[in-house]
């Protein structure tokens, strides 16, 4: 038999992933990143669950140990600093930043794998036999299958399945992030502020620190993921007035180069596959702020390269097997993410003092850990 060849949009965290096992299933893959290389900043993830027992059959998890974080503890604060709770974090898996999640998984697939930076998918053409594939910048090509792993705003699910607004659901959330310069005050604790509807944490991070905003707000018409200057009024607006460090943090933001800021989705489609084309990761059901969005990457495109080994020469077989078995991982996740949301972003102050007081009966892990969504490709 031939060896087949897959595209893979996106070198987040399923993109390489996916690569890895692929490659060991026989076909030939592809990966193709729009930015110029691997990005050089990140959130902290965590890689737990089923994603640990990936990364264990990967031979990485030494790697992913040696970049991890020390995070412990969560501490909330009020305007003048003063602790209001503490939460300890679990300690049920590896966190660290995901820029060296992505770094370490793109250097377990690459000896097996094309990558391709600074490009972009622009086209999909298929047929019974094959999908032709045109690109920003590249001559066009042809492979056997194409994956979109390239996150919240897909290109290949846009190309394949419809516009964004069909299939991505605004959370009534928004949440930035920006590194910090200097190195933090302590490496075990994450403190985080209040006010009602907005929230801004600063985590220790590995070294330097990471600040995240999240606030409450509708969905903006327009709204463009990447427009900087935006993200600054908006974020200028959203936090008028607070306490804390946030009129410092304000004044990095103004003069960043290197801000994010997007919508805190959803993603929820009927199917994740059409053809020979298919989703994986935040691209087919993105579970951004609270949802485990690195874990069930891996998770997924761990279960998308084996059923696709079992038969090849059926892919479509192969995909609805694989959206099944993911499905029963996703969909948990994502019914949370509100009541996530509540518990660290109150929005009255009588929410903020009931999930004060909270703090100190109840550890909330599962809504604490993770403060910030991959980013999209």
């Amino acid at each position: 038999m031939t060896e087949q060849t897959v595209l893979i949009s996106g070198a987040g965290v399923a993109g390489p992933t996916l690569a890895y096992w692929l490659a060991r299933a026989g076909f030939r893959p592809t990966v193709v990143e729009r930015a110029a290389g691997l990005r050089s900043s990140g959130s902290p993830v965590d890689v737990r669950g089923p994603a640990a027992l990936v990364a264990d059959r990967m031979g990485i998890t030494a790697d992913l140990r040696e970049a991890g974080t020390a995070v412990t503890s969560l501490k909330f604060v009020d305007d003048a600093g003063r602790r209001t709770g503490r939460v300890a974090m679990s300690g049920d898996g590896i966190e660290l930043p995901r820029t060296d999640l992505a770094r370490i998984l793109h250097d377990a697939a690459r000896e097996d794998t094309e990558f391709v930076f600074h490009d972009s998918i622009t086209g999909l053409d298929q047929d019974e036999s094959g999908v032709d594939v045109t690109f920003e910048r590249g001559a066009p090509r042809r492979f056997d299958l194409v994956i979109g792993a390239d996150g919240l705003h897909s290109a290949v699910r846009r190309l394949t399945f419809g516009l964004e607004h069909a299939f991505v659901e605004h959370m009534g959330v928004y949440i930035a992030t920006l590194p910090l310069a200097e190195p933090p005050a302590d490496r075990t604790e994450l403190v985080m502020y209040n006010s009602p509807g907005r929230a801004v944490a600063v985590h220790p991070a590995r070294g330097t620190g990471i600040a995240a905003f999240m606030f409450r707000g509708d969905a903006v018409p327009g709204f463009d993921h990447r427009d900087s200057a935006l993200h600054k009024r908006m974020l200028a607006e959203a936090y008028d007035g607070a306490g804390w460090r946030v009129p410092e943090l304000l004044e990095r933001v103004h003069e960043a180069d290197d801000l994010y800021l997007d919508s805190v989705s959803r993603v929820r489609m009927d199917r994740w596959a059409s053809g020979r084309i298919a989703l994986a990761g935040d691209a087919a059901s993105c579970v951004s702020l609270f949802g485990d969005g690195s874990t069930l990457a891996m998770a997924g495109a761990y279960t998308l390269a084996e059923e696709l080994g079992r038969t090849p020469d059926d892919a479509a077989s192969a995909f609805r097997r694989y959206e099944s078995a993911h499905r029963k991982l996703v969909e948990p996740k994502q019914r949370t993410v509100s009541t996530a949301a509540a518990l660290l972003i109150p929005a009255t102050r009588g929410g903020l003092a009931v999930r004060n007081f909270g703090t100190r009966l109840l550890p909330l892990v599962t809504a604490a850990r993770r403060l910030v969504p991959a980013r999209a490709a």
